[in-house]
């Protein structure tokens, strides 16, 4: 475990300033819930203890479906989802919208890939995304991933409004976390 943690780490440095502004740490355990999403359009429970056990699970924490940053996101998740695939990876976007707005971006934008699903004001604190920026609207997510391993312990964090390279660096992650396994 600690040279998984390690590897992670390595890929963590390269995004060490962004992810010093999340305060759930490497290693700590994610804190679990259950909230309600979309796939393809259609109402899902989504579970995180269920997930773990099928492999890694990425949640990616974005402000606000349908604007443009958010968009390019979720365009960028689609195309990667066979990758996170063949690693055992499930990928996640959670935000504070509205489950129908979460159906008909799940097909619009997240072109049935992947799931999406409601950040509720417990899961925002818990796990400290709150986007606070003068003239935003309360109650926002900010733009943060977390990779959290099968024992449900976050493995990697990136923390930036910056969408670019949340894809990437969540990606190696999981890779990280692939080839060490048993």
């Amino acid at each position: 475990m600690k040279r998984i943690m390690a590897s992670i780490a390595a890929v963590g440095l390269l995004s060490a300033a962004s992810a010093a502004l999340a305060s759930l740490p490497m290693g700590a355990a994610a804190p679990a819930f259950t909230t309600k999403g979309a796939k393809a359009g259609k109402e899902i429970s989504f579970d995180l203890k269920e997930a773990l056990k099928r492999g890694p699970v990425v949640l990616y924490f974005y402000p606000k479906a349908f604007t443009q940053g958010c968009t390019l996101e979720a365009h960028a998740f689609a195309e990667a989802t066979p990758e996170f695939n063949a690693l055992g990876a499930t990928v996640v976007g959670m935000s504070a919208d509205d489950l129908p707005t979460l159906k008909k971006f799940s097909t619009e934008e997240c072109r049935d890939k992947f799931a999406v699903a409601v950040a509720t004001p417990k899961i925002i604190k818990d796990y400290d995304v709150a986007l606070v920026r003068e003239g935003m609207p309360q109650g926002m997510t900010d733009r943060v991933s977390y990779v959290i391993d099968r024992s449900g312990r976050i493995a990697f964090i990136h923390s930036d409004l910056d969408y670019r390279d949340h894809v990437k660096m969540t990606l190696a992650a999981v890779k990280v976390l692939a080839k060490s396994k048993p």
